[in-house]
This record gives structure tokens, C-alpha cells and sequence, in this order.
């Protein structure tokens, strides 16, 4: 029996790490412009193709195309691309997901009802120069705030 526990182990542990390269299941949005049942079709059929694509649901009121699978996001928008079509990573979220939802930066008049752009998106980077608003109110410079009021 030690021969055939040494084979079966093999077999076993070749088939663990095969297990372990595939990609996660996830979901991918991605927003794309699509103007009739033609470019949807296309669309759909392009994404269906790629190897790990579970499912695929187009919604053309929102342009918006979601994929379920095990399958890279940037494979599977440079595939969408392939069509011709402008295409980019859904930048909206849910309007009940933000803590501060109208912020300056984040409501976009494109954006689907109940959704605003994602906060990550929106803001500026960290390295842009930040106003000091501190500065304005001091009691060095009293007649500073009478300017401003």
C-alpha cells in the first residue's frame, strides 16, 4: 500500500496547485456607450467568449455591462474595447453608500438615479495644494474676517 498512498498523494497535490491558479470569482462593471441591439449583441457576445465568464448582463439604459466569473477586470475591459466601443470601469456607486454623498466633486449629471461617482475617483490627489481656511480667522489679522464678511 506505501506505493499506491506515494501515487495517489502525487495525483492529489497536482491537483491542489492546479486549484490554486485560478482567479477569484468576482464581479466586473464596466461602463460602455451602446446605441442599438446590434452594439449590445456584440457586446455580450465578446465578453461571453473569455474563458472563466459565468454570466454576463447587459443593461443599455445604464450602459452599463456586468460580468461574473473568474476573470481578470483589465482583460476583460480591454476585450470590451476590442468592439471599438469607448469603454471604462463603472465609476458610480450607490448614493446610500457614502457618508457625505454630496460632497464637492462626487454628483455627476450622467450618473444613473440613486447613484454619484465613487469618492476614490472624485477627489483630488493628495499631493494637491490644500486652502488653509485657519489662516483667515486669526487674531493677528482682526480685519481679515470683516473683508471676507
Amino acid at each position: 500500500m506505501g506505493a499506491f498512498d506515494y501515487i495517489f498523494s502525487f495525483c492529489s497535490y497536482t491537483y491542489a496547485n492546479a486549484k490554486t491558479k485560478r482567479k477569484p470569482l468576482q464581479t466586473v462593471d464596466i461602463k460602455v456607450k451602446m446605441d442599438c441591439d446590434g452594439c449590445e449583441r456584440r457586446v455580450r457576445n465578446v465578453v461571453r467568449r473569455m474563458k472563466g465568464v459565468k454570466s454576463v448582463e447587459v443593461n443599455r439604459k445604464q450602459s452599463r455591462i456586468t460580468v461574473n466569473g473568474h476573470v481578470d477586470p483589465n482583460k476583460v475591459l480591454k476585450r470590451v474595447k476590442s468592439t471599438g466601443k469607448k469603454a471604462e470601469f463603472w465609476p458610480y456607486i450607490p448614493q446610500h453608500m457614502v457618508y457625505y454623498p454630496f460632497a464637492p466633486g462626487m454628483y455627476d449629471k450622467r450618473a444613473p438615479a440613486g447613484h454619484i461617482r465613487n469618492p476614490t475617483q472624485s477627489f483630488p490627489t493628495a499631493n494637491a495644494p490644500e486652502e488653509n481656511y485657519v489662516s483667515l480667522f486669526s487674531d493677528d489679522n482682526v480685519h481679515a474676517a470683516c473683508s471676507i464678511m
